[in-house]
């Protein structure tokens, strides 16, 4: 699936930071977490909700203390601000940690996509971000080392490649092959990771999975993701990335395998992102396993939305305003209480009129 860009031809690209870093994975209970989904590309919603929790200011820059951000994967694809977002979680690590917190970004199965040379999710914007002012020479360029070579005189092929390899292609794969500095930041994460009595991570854990440790799992997904590797545990639809199995169908055939994974862990829950839900946060099993990927991205119009963790009690923020998660138990107040909250009609309109509660916002 990899490009073999830098196999195939040396460019002087985008420098990487140290290959070697590799971050914790288990830190105990901390007053407050700040959990958000999938990104997705879209700078503003991101900036909106992060705001709203008080974890930035008016002007970006951390404002959270000792709080923990938690991003649980999937800032690339589908939205055009994807390069914007990463250079700003780089500026905002080393702020929460001066001021005694930490920011968190997780691995998710985009990222994965985007460092093993799977495209098909990366968007015009995306790619024009990258651009350079050399950009048409590096294109030209690599137009001559990776084309097929028996057809490069072929006028219609020569506009298909060309058109499939926009400006800013090859700057945004120096950005996530080899060392380059985007990909090289996201190996040096966790796929998983433990605070205190929950556990995050993008997909989900399935019974493939159950048994390693966190250092295992996330020793894989890092070395399947280093220059000339296979990416097989970061792109296994069974793995944490890819995983879906907590998300549907009813919670009774898996309840069991819920709680010896969170016993095997050591925690009360499990908090996941990957699968859109129906527009705000919402919780399984008893709140064991809670969805936080709300579709924030402008593509899916999902609400400004996130999970908060104050000490030890979950809540949702939708809108800016806190409510109480169900952790088991009737949702429909919760849910009512959200939809009051968007704009009409609310998506979550759909889900409550399927619980029987069809109760029409005005």
């Amino acid at each position: 699936m990899r490009s073999g860009f830098w196999m195939a031809w040396s460019l002087l690209g985008l420098v990487g930071f140290p290959g070697d870093l590799v971050s914790q994975d288990t830190f105990p209970a901390v007053e407050r977490i700040v959990a958000v989904g999938d990104v997705h590309g879209d700078f503003g919603q991101f900036v909106t909700v992060l705001r709203q929790t008080g974890v930035i200011d008016e002007k970006n820059h951390w404002a959270g203390g000792r709080t923990n951000l938690v991003q649980t994967g999937d800032v690339p694809d589908r939205g055009p601000d994807t390069r914007k977002i990463l250079e700003f979680l780089m500026e905002l690590g080393p702020q929460a940690e001066k001021a005694g917190g930490q920011v968190h970004a997780l691995i998710g199965n985009h990222e994965a996509m985007n460092i093993v040379g799977d495209l098909r999710y990366v968007t015009p914007g995306e790619y024009a971000a990258f651009r350079s002012p050399n950009a048409e020479a590096l294109q030209q360029r690599a137009f001559k080392a990776l084309a097929d070579s028996t057809r490069k005189n072929d006028a219609a092929y020569r506009d298909q490649w060309l058109a499939e390899h926009p400006l800013g292609w090859v700057e945004q794969r120096l950005g996530y092959e080899g060392n380059g500095r985007y990909g090289t930041w996201i190996r040096g994460h966790n796929a998983v990771l433990r605070i205190g009595d929950y556990l995050f991570l993008h997909g989900g854990i399935g019974p493939k999975y159950a048994e390693q440790t966190l250092a295992d799992i996330n020793a894989a997904v890092r070395h399947s993701l280093e220059p000339g590797a296979d990416g097989a545990a970061a792109m296994d639809p069974e793995g944490p990335l890819w995983y879906r199995g907590l998300t549907g169908g009813d919670d009774a055939p898996l309840a069991a395998d819920v709680d010896r994974t969170l016993a095997r862990f050591g925690v009360k829950h499990m908090v996941i992102g990957h699968t859109v839900t129906a527009g705000a946060v919402m919780t399984r099993y008893d709140g064991k396993v809670i969805m936080i990927d709300v579709g924030l991205s402008a593509v899916y119009g999902g609400p400004p939305a996130c999970l908060v963790i104050e000490k030890g009690v979950p809540y949702a923020l939708h809108r800016g305003q806190k409510l109480a998660l169900p952790m088991g138990g009737d949702p429909l107040p919760y849910l009512r209480a959200a939809a009051a909250l968007d704009p009409p009609p609310s998506r979550l309109q759909k889900l409550i009129d399927q619980l029987g509660g069809a109760v029409r916002q005005p």
